[in-house]
């Protein structure tokens, strides 16, 4: 049957063709409340327009009204649109195959862990898993990493990924140091080093006064060091026996580090047989593409004496409220949120997923499968040396895994000319030598390939005649004797289908973005769209070497120096450096900044740091590793900084006064009508100011630090900006500057990236860090364009001011700012209700497990509350279903409160209640099966379970254990 005409209404309400060939604004889909649902909540809030809104939240003289131009991308593109502009940046990248080694390599990802983890929500949109109940699957594969970590090494206990290998090499250093009674405040760097590690060891000794010095390793013993750093093999490909090095540095007092090659520990005795104390290094050849530097997970073992001292994430193992395994963040009393400035290390975000990555390439592959990748390499690097030798190019270093170096003179530019005409980088190992680096990549081809390109016009030899005649494997004390990867997981899931069924198994234990909203507090788990993802792996972003020649990367630079535009033009300050590859890193380089400035000035003693008391770990672990000393400035009764309290703090430190770190809006959640005057106040004392910019997503478009008084921020291109949390990293830490401080930001000479003569030395071990995952931000700012990433802003203070108002009734919200409104975020104060009937914040994180939610924050700013932050990106129904659980649940305390429930058996006390526990044969407690699986109605069309019931964390530290073994060896007498 036809469709009845249109009445005159209707073809008077006829789209006009203009409007039909309109494509939807990303905007729309990014920001999940409709305007509908946006004015239903304004009408909550009794506010006629965000705009009224925002204006009631932001303090007058600080609000934005410029409208935040981007200019070529102040207007929005469609996701198509910014695809295809992208597309054409990265299409003037030149995709060669780099033989350059230096600790970056080709490798071939299996496309079984490519399209199930790297392109998978169910793991790139996970938090950090504090709450591990709901994070049973991310932390078993954190353990695989650190099993294959400790396997491959033969150390007692690794972490669960650090940021990368300089940056772990540093760690390391400082580790030693503190481990270490040896009086001696000197470093002892091998020369064999990789060059962008030692200047990251460099920056990181100078603010603390530790004195390196390099030379051959044959001489570290002799250095009256506390610590010695090994390359193994060397940049130069020698992989030399250590054991004599090591057992002198121990008799003369030191400690021995060993930055050590993954793939040919397979194949080379493990650091931990000749004497390591720790090893470090970098994951990235398992399986993980180049990026042009990142991200990729950085490593650290160590002996088991030095456990509680190691930086980073911990995975172990415990029971849960039934007895049966579980796994958790182990000995979290040992990190910067708890230790402050007496922290290990400032390390938050480090670099999970791409760890989880790395973990299942050995799961995949197995022993024998690594083996047989490392004696491939290994034997087309020994063919390739044979048949160079043949032509008359010995190579400098006698023994080798992959890498070869050779002296090649006045051949030396000739050869790299042939190379690039060959669509291949060789390493310049200097100005008359050339290195070679092979990898899982490299084939016969290549090896004929790079015959020709160093035999000028000769004849080149047979290959097959050549392969006859190398020999495999090293000198008996070389040669590794020990197993590895002999727990079953790595000799389980070979076969597609198993390792398919195995990554769906772990996925399907957590809660993440994916199932659910995460209302965390100062994280900003905001939507990460499918579109901002899609260019992280074209093969023009994922394939390019870091010291790719500069012509190789022409549109990766045009397209870092539009996002460090964007994001100038986002803070109100001059100069972006996209090089932290962590916001605690972002954080460290600011204040090395600052430090770099003072004393470009002459006054470099200026060493104080004020510190508000509320503030997060970070900035005084931070600011301990930048060499400043910490004073705390109090707080006033309604969380903002006591500007009496500054004002006399500031007087008495001002002639050495530094800066100060201040959050904004500030970590309780409010915009603080002060922050003009806390600024004025440093200003005046010669200090500047730095604003952590963890909160940035309430101030994009509606208010700017570096139009307020800042000098310097780090940003979380994690949070703000859109980059996926991963389970814990990767992560992006950018530091902005105003135009004084420009000239500071940092560089990597080590690899010949020079921002400025005056820059710091590199905080990151590539110049441009996590690289490959900077198109994610690219991607969202131009998608939204000013108006859109301004609405995002207005609809994140939206969002948590309605969840704020319809909570208040039945929790009280600790801190508002003018007008009894929060800025981005909201704290519920538990505390009350715990004296009153015993119910933790804990108990109620736990809770809301079985309502199928992640927890917000506990514990911070404040202990016994819960800070909220539901961010722009979810709809009006996603909120009230959290806030109808948050109300069932405080039905729940009221129950326990009035005797209907008793105070240790009820369903808080007792969350989360796995599928096993509601379907037990027995059931003793005293409410029902029904009031703990299905509390309210929804859940029975949609019900997450919990893998495992309330993990014992007592028991877990107590009996720490941190590697794949049976349960029945995880009690100890």
């Amino acid at each position: 049957m036809n469709a009845p005409l249109p009445t005159n209404a209707a073809a008077q309400s006829r789209p006009t063709l203009a409007e039909l060939e309109a494509r939807d604004a990303f905007s729309a889909r990014h920001i999940g409340p409709d305007s509908a649902e946006q004015r239903h909540m304004l009408k909550v809030l009794g506010y006629e327009t965000r705009a009224a809104l925002i204006d009631a939240v932001i303090p007058a003289a600080i609000r934005r009204r410029d409208g935040m131009p981007l200019g070529e991308f102040t207007a929005p593109l469609t996701e198509e649109a910014a695809l295809a502009r992208l597309r054409g940046l990265a299409g003037k990248n030149k995709v060669f195959k780099s033989f350059i080694g230096q600790g970056y390599y080709n490798t071939l990802t299996p496309g079984v862990v490519l399209r199930n983890i790297f392109e998978n929500p169910a793991w790139y949109t996970a938090y950090t898993p504090y709450q591990p109940e709901i994070s049973q699957g991310r932390l078993e594969a954190m353990l695989n990493f650190q099993q294959m970590i400790t396997d491959l090494t033969g150390l007692d206990i690794a972490n669960a990924s650090m940021l990368d290998e300089g940056t772990a090499a540093a760690e390391a250093m400082t580790l030693l140091q503190r481990v270490n009674k040896h009086a001696s405040n000197t470093f002892y760097v091998a020369d064999d080093v990789l060059p962008q590690t030692l200047e990251v060891v460099r920056t990181r000794a100078l603010p603390l006064g530790i004195d390196i010095k390099v030379g051959p390793a044959a001489a570290a013993a002799g250095a009256d060091a506390f610590g010695v750093l090994l390359q193994y093999p060397g940049v130069n490909g020698d992989v030399a026996d250590y054991r004599a090095i090591a057992d002198a540095v121990h008799a003369a007092g030191g400690l021995v580090v060993a930055a050590a090659d993954l793939l040919a520990l397979t194949l080379i005795a493990a650091p931990g047989e000749w004497g390591a104390d720790v090893a470090v290094g970098n994951s990235q050849r398992f399986g993980v593409p180049l990026g042009f530097g990142g991200p990729h997970a950085g490593y650290m073992a160590v002996k088991d004496a030095f456990k509680r001292s190691m930086p980073g994430r911990l995975v172990g193992v415990t029971v849960d409220a039934q007895g049966n395994k579980a796994y958790r963040l182990a000995l979290q009393t040992r990190e910067q949120h708890i230790r402050r400035e007496k922290a290990t290390s400032n390390i938050c975000t480090a670099q999970v997923l791409l760890a989880v990555m790395a973990s299942m390439y050995a799961v995949y592959h197995g022993p024998q499968g690594l083996q047989r990748i490392a004696q491939r390499v290994h034997r087309l690097t020994a063919t390739l040396a044979a048949g160079l030798k043949a032509l008359g190019h010995t190579p400098l270093n006698e023994t080798f895994f992959d890498t070869l170096t050779f002296e090649t003179g006045f051949n030396t530019e000739a050869i790299h000319a042939a190379a690039t005409s060959h669509g291949i980088n060789l390493r310049h190992a200097g100005a008359t030598r050339i290195g070679v680096s092979l990898d899982e990549t490299a084939t016969r081809a290549d090896v004929v390939t790079l015959w020709e390109i160093f035999a000028h016009g000769k004849p080149l030899p047979d290959f097959d005649a050549i392969e006859a005649t190398v020999s495999d494997g090293f000198p008996e004390a070389l040669a590794r004797r020990s197993a590895y990867l002999t727990h079953p997981v790595f000799n389980t899931h070979h076969a597609e289908h198993e390792m398919l069924r195995y990554l769906r198994m772990l996925a399907d234990k957590d809660l993440a973005l994916d199932r659910t909203m995460i209302p965390l507090g100062s994280c900003t788990m905001k939507l990460n769209a499918t579109s901002e993802m899609i260019p992280v792996t074209w093969p023009e972003f994922s394939r390019i070497h870091p010291f790719a020649p500069l012509d190789q990367t022409v549109g990766y630079r045009e397209m870092i120096d539009q996002l460090e535009a964007m994001l100038c033009a986002a803070t109100g300050y001059a100069a972006v450096s996209l090089q932290p590859n962590a916001g605690s890193q972002g954080e460290y380089a600011g204040l090395l900044i600052i430090q770099k400035y003072h004393a470009s000035r002459g006054e470099g003693h200026r060493n104080i740091c004020l510190i508000p008391s509320s503030a997060h770990g970070t900035n005084p672990a931070s600011a301990q590793m930048a060499g400043m000393q910490v004073v705390v400035v109090a707080c006033d009764d309604n969380g903002n900084v006591d500007l009496a309290d500054l004002a006399k703090k500031a007087e008495q430190h001002s002639a050495n006064l530094a800066a100060i770190m201040i959050t904004y809006p500030s970590t309780h959640g409010v915009f603080e009508a002060g922050v003009q005057e806390i600024c004025d106040i440093v200003h005046r004392h010669g200090g500047q100011v730095y604003v952590d910019g963890a909160n940035m997503n309430a101030m994009v478009g509606t208010a700017a630090p570096g139009h307020f008084g800042g000098d310097v921020s780090h940003l979380n291109l994690h949070k703000t900006f859109c980059i996926p949390h991963g389970g814990g990293g990767p992560g992006v830490g950018p530091v902005a500057v105003g135009a004084h401080l420009a000239d500071f930001l940092p560089n990597q000479d080590s690899v010949g990236y020079r921002r400025d003569d005056n820059g710091i030395g590199g905080v990151s071990a590539a110049p441009f860090g996590s690289a490959s995952i900077l198109p994610i931000s690219w991607m969202y700012i131009a998608m939204m364009g000013s108006a859109g990433l301004t609405a995002a802003t207005e609809n994140a203070i939206l969002t948590a001011n309605y969840v704020a108002r319809r909570l208040a009734p039945h929790f009280p919200v600790l801190y508002t700012g003018q007008h009894g409104l929060v800025a981005h975020e909201c704290i519920l104060d538990l505390r009350p209700l715990q004296k009153e009937t015993g119910i933790t914040n804990e108990d109620v994180a736990k809770r809301l497990m079985d309502y199928g939610f992640h927890a917000p924050t506990m514990s911070f700013p404040v202990p016994g509350t819960l800070m909220i932050e539901p961010t722009e990106s979810e709809a009006l129904h996603e909120l009230d279903r959290f806030i109808d659980a948050m109300i069932a649940i405080r039905a729940e305390i009221a129950r326990v409160a009035d005797g209907s429930f008793d105070r240790e058996d009820n369903p808080l006390r007792h969350a989360p209640h796995t599928a096993a526990v509601i379907t037990a044969n027995e059931w003793t407690h005293a409410y029902t099966r029904e009031e703990a699986a299905y509390p309210v109605a929804s859940l029975r069309t949609q019900k997450y379970w919990p893998p495992v019931g309330r993990a014992d964390n007592v028991y877990g530290d107590r009996n720490l254990f941190c590697s794949c073994v049976p349960m029945s060896e995880y009690a100890q007498d």
